[in-house]
């Protein structure tokens, strides 16, 4: 083996002594390069690396790392002024598992300069000579070490065979480090002059040393924030390219914990794919639950169907050996692929439930953006969270309820309990919120339409106080977001909206940022400022028109109408002042007793003997989470109708599509006629179905 791999660097010296060179440096390993190769002769490289390939011919997986030599574009290292050459794009891995670092080569830096290098010649047996026979003890090392420069000291006063435990030893003691020591620390490394060795003879030795060593020390490397663009990065990744097929189930979950943590480029896209290869061959071999679940993170969103299934199943059949940490885990690992599997979903649920006491503060936010990002809705889940954090909440900062309570809200979930206790802590410190944090505050409670049984008006007249002191740094939408949520809750601090209607304010909103959306929410003002606050001054907002749509009232209703009421006795998609919209729209008499048509009414509409009255279609969403609740826009919009006169039927559309036309024309009867639904002319009670 070591005579193939001289003649193979002896005749790759030959070759590129062969090469013309403008310059001639020294090439750190941490400098930046993308190894791109650059030859004059596309011709006789060629040749030789078919000569000499030979009868080297690796397994199936190793051919699907095409490109991976190359790993910057054409265009990368183009600049202005100088002029590029044609770069060869190899379509096959072509050289062994041995790469040569005693020849000479001309690299593409990411400034453009072609620059050529050389280092000195070195097989196994000057490394044998050069290092140590006895290796170091990285437990040992970490243990007696305080810091990643005494690793360094150590490595430069004998160093031994292999580097990889300098290199984890310099992890395990960063993580005991806090954030500001291990920035510190980390400078230092980078400053250290034994550093740069250390890079370098890591290069030499991955050629030889064991593969699980390889993927621990890009494992320390990348944790220790070594740029990834860097030669030693790359260069330890194209070894992990060549020896894939050395992979077992530790190697794999190391292998995907180091893709995990890596920015895209060519070469982690490629030993994805591979991950993937191996992921499909070894599935129902892997014994442990934690590299499964590492693996389903690797495999990423953009792994075939048939693998996410393969790998949902596997993790099925392994439910009986999950502990708590593993179901904790497999909502991130689920959301990663982007897989949702109901069955896995319900049963970690349950062990999360049974198990929630002593749960991390991030694990719980993990599970909750986990399930944001998957759609999955589960009652009983998120009420055992809010349950939790409501008994403990003694223990929590005010931020992390805060940002519980974000989550919750995007999840449509509301927990009255610790919504209460929220607003308590808030009162009794509304100075620990900052501006962004206020912002919040009323997003989630006017979105989620909660109030307090007794310290509503305490906590908004708060709230407004203490964003009233920020009146001269907050940004517009800010503030625009902010009144907005006032509104929905029915409350409206005129210091606030004051400054808000200022010209220039209102003329930086409709010409920047996201029109649409400022555009609609300062509709919302103009409706609550006209119907809500009669004392407050008219205003006259030129607003874009609302884009036209075409709106299908629900066909279920419809009929069931016509049936129950006949034609002409009710309209479709009526549109009302303030831009509101109605599904249906039907005139009673006073006395309850029958139905008018429009054509006897339209010229008495603001009569006092007709009532009006507005069946509202509404989705799944505009409820909170149990559809008990309607949320902020949807309680806003029912109280608009019943100051313009209207008595409100809601109908929810995910149970009428459960039912016949003839349950839904005894529902509708019933709605409309009964002595229950109007029992004075002004009462205006709302239905809903």
């Amino acid at each position: 083996m070591i005579n193939r791999a001289s003649s193979f660097l002896w005749n790759l010296r030959q070759f590129s002594t062969a090469v013309p060179t403008s310059r001639t440096m020294r090439l750190s390993p941490l400098g930046f390069s993308r190894l791109k190769v650059v030859f004059s002769n596309n011709s006789n490289l060629r040749s030789f690396l078919l000569s000499d390939f030979g009868n080297r011919v690796q397994s199936s997986i190793r051919y699907l790392f095409q490109d991976a030599l190359i790993l910057k574009s054409r265009d990368d290292f183009q600049t202005k002024g100088i002029s590029t050459e044609t770069v060869l794009t190899v379509t096959r891995v072509l050289c062994p598992r041995r790469l040569p670092f005693d020849s000479k080569h001309s690299l593409a830096s990411d400034d453009g300069l072609k620059i050529n290098f050389y280092q000195e010649a070195s097989n196994e047996d000057v490394l044998t000579k050069e290092t140590k026979p006895t290796p170091v003890n990285y437990r040992k090392l970490s243990q007696e070490c305080s810091s990643l420069s005494d690793v360094l000291d150590i490595f430069s006063e004998a160093p031994t065979f292999p580097s990889s435990n300098y290199l984890s030893s310099m992890w395990t003691i960063a993580k005991r480090m806090s954030e500001d020591q291990k920035r510190i620390e980390k400078q230092l490394m980078f400053n250290h002059p034994a550093f740069s060795q250390l890079c370098e003879q890591m290069m030499r030795e991955a050629k030889i040393m064991r593969y699980d060593h390889v993927l621990f020390s890009l494992l320390a490397i990348v944790k220790l924030g070594i740029p990834q663009n860097t030669l030693l990065v790359q260069t330890l990744l194209r070894v992990v390219q060549e020896r894939i097929n050395e992979c077992d189930e530790k190697c794999l979950s190391v292998l995907s914990t180091i893709l995990e943590a890596m920015e895209p480029c060519k070469n982690v896209d490629v030993l994805r794919a591979g991950v993937r290869i191996l992921a499909n061959q070894q599935v129902w071999k892997i014994e442990r639950v934690f590299t499964l679940q590492v693996v389903m993170k690797c495999v990423g969103k953009d792994a075939p169907i048939a693998l996410k299934r393969k790998l949902e199943m596997k993790a099925l059949r392994e439910l009986d050996r999950f502990s708590d940490l593993n179901s904790q885990h497999m909502f991130e690992a689920l959301a990663a692929m982007n897989h949702r599997s109901i069955t896995l979903l319900n049963e970690c649920s349950k062990m999360v439930i049974g198990n929630i006491h002593g749960c991390p503060f991030k694990v719980l936010i993990s599970i909750l953006q986990s399930c944001r990002d998957l759609q999955y809705r589960n009652l009983d889940l998120f009420k055992g969270i809010a349950d939790y954090v409501a008994v403990t909440i003694d223990i929590w900062k005010l931020k992390q309820v805060l940002f519980l309570l974000i989550l919750f809200e995007k999840l449509g979930f509301r927990h009255t309990d610790v919504m209460d206790l929220f607003i308590r802590k808030v009162m009794d410190d509304p100075a620990s919120l900052t501006m962004k944090n206020i912002i919040s505050v009323l997003h989630v409670y006017s979105s989620l339409n909660h109030f307090h049984k007794c310290h509503t008006q305490e906590f908004q007249e708060a709230m407004a106080s203490s964003l009233t002191g920020y009146l001269h740094h907050i940004s517009s939408e800010n503030l625009l977001n902010a009144v907005c949520s006032f509104c929905l809750m029915n409350h409206f601090p005129l210091g606030l909206i004051n400054q808000l209607l200022q010209k220039d304010i209102i003329n930086e909103l409709l010409t920047s940022g996201d029109i649409e959306r400022n555009a609609h929410k300062l509709r919302i003002l103009a409706a609550c400022l006209k119907l809500d606050v009669s004392c407050h001054k008219a205003i006259d907002l030129v607003l874009p028109p609302l884009p036209s749509t075409p709106l299908y009232p629900n066909a279920k209703v419809a009929d069931a109408l016509s049936s129950l009421l006949g034609e002409g006795y009710f309209l479709k998609n009526v549109h009302l002042p303030h831009n509101y919209h109605i599904d249906f729209e039907v005139r009673m008499d006073i006395n309850r007793s029958q139905v008018l048509p429009f054509s006897s009414v339209d010229v008495i509409t603001a009569a006092a003997d007709i009532q009006r009255v507005a069946v509202l279609c509404v989705p799944r969403s505009t409820y909170c989470l149990d559809l008990t609740r309607p949320r902020g826009y949807l309680a806003m919009k029912m109280r608009h109708l019943k100051i313009m006169g209207f008595h409100v039927i809601l109908v929810h559309n995910w149970k009428i599509e459960r039912l016949e036309v003839k349950d839904i024309v005894t529902f509708l009867k019933t709605e409309l006629y009964s002595a229950k639904a109007f029992p004075t002319a002004d009462a205006n009670p709302q239905s809903t179905c």
